[in-house]
């Protein structure tokens, strides 16, 4: 995304991560400050970009003391991209608010590729004064912009759209291994899938890295896990039984259990593939 925003004429004055050498080689070649204290992106940006694994990341880089992105923030605003819980996105807005500084939920329903190309699905909650401020920056990385509503309700839509698609992950796992147990032609199996009502956007992606062991992390098995128990809970707290979401979210977490949370979410073919992991 930095890249993307330097590409595009934009001024990116610092950079952090928690892994100080990834922010140090991006710094050097964007030409701007490898922060290494939150506070430092603060004072050096008036729009801040995080992206973080999880609820306790999101809330710790938003901490009301110490070290925090709410030091100096007054009149800055800030873009939470991470999938985290809707009531966390509530929290940081309110955290936020308390010191003059503004929020805006920016989920993004895609990957490495599309950030780099400008083409993320995004969508945003917040204030709508808040997003029109900053959606002129938003449409050079986002082909797809969609304004979903109040705060917490991008993060509700993007733990649907997650739940939806691991459990599609999951569904193609078992299929394609169960095509493999039966002795078929598991890339003639893929082709039919592609022609019938057993598409999805998931084949496409994940089909072929199903079958050929291929699992470079673009979206881990750790972080399907944990939106995939986002969901879940959202949907326990309004009284839904999801068995669906229960048993990949099941399914993940046994990924993560069996040491390999850091595969691609395609990896929970290990578990479906007769002779690998399962």
């Amino acid at each position: 995304m930095a890249r993307r925003l330097k590409d595009c004429g934009f001024s990116v004055t610092a950079v952090y991560d928690a892994h100080a050498p990834s922010a140090a080689a991006l710094a050097a070649e964007l030409g701007c400050l490898a922060a290494s204290r939150l506070a430092e992106v603060t004072a050096a940006a008036e729009l801040i970009f995080t992206v973080v694994s999880d609820d306790a990341a999101q809330l710790a880089v938003f901490s009301p003391t110490g070290d925090s992105l709410l030091v100096g923030a007054s009149g800055k605003t800030f873009v939470n991209c991470a999938t985290v819980t809707p009531s966390v996105h509530a929290e940081v807005e309110r955290r936020a608010q308390a010191v003059g500084a503004a929020t805006l939920e920016g989920c993004m329903a895609s990957s490495i590729p599309q950030a780099r190309n400008g083409t993320l699905y995004l969508m945003c909650g917040g204030p709508r004064p808040v997003f029109d401020r900053v959606e002129s920056v938003l449409r050079h990385l986002s082909s797809d912009l969609r304004y979903i509503g109040t705060t917490g309700q991008a993060a509700q839509v993007k733990a649907l759209v997650n739940m939806v698609m691991n459990i599609n992950t999951a569904a193609l796992a078992e299929g394609l291994g169960l095509a493999q147990a039966l002795g078929l032609d598991v890339a003639l199996v893929r082709e039919v899938f592609a022609q019938t009502g057993a598409n999805s956007q998931v084949l496409k992606t994940d089909g072929e890295d199903m079958q050929n062991r291929a699992h470079d992390c673009y979206f881990s098995a750790a972080h399907a896990a944990k939106d995939s128990t986002i969901a879940y809970n959202l949907g326990a707290a309004a009284g839904l039984s999801l068995p669906l979401a229960g048993a990949t979210k099941l399914q993940y977490e046994r990924m993560v259990a069996a040491g390999l949370g850091g595969l691609d979410k395609s990896g929970i073919a290990e578990l479906t593939f007769k002779g690998r992991l399962g």
